[in-house]
């Protein structure tokens, strides 16, 4: 599983440690809701990339093609 660490957050959003540790925990607090296991200071990269709405690489590539 590949996770997104709280430096990973700061970079992609533009926000602060404080703010990228926000963010995390609120998916964190999403996903033990929903009965996934939780990683403190991290986040699985699909979770939040579904979050924040980012597309795929291979998904823009192949509309790009069309």
């Amino acid at each position: 599983m590949d996770l997104y660490l709280v430096k990973d957050v700061m970079k992609i959003l533009g926000v602060s440690k404080s703010k990228a540790y926000k963010v995390i925990q609120d998916m964190n607090e999403e996903l033990k809701e929903k009965g996934y296991f939780i990683i403190a200071g991290k986040v699985p990269k699909t979770y939040f990339e579904e979050r924040f709405y980012f597309q795929n690489n291979r998904t823009s590539d192949n509309r790009k093609r069309a």
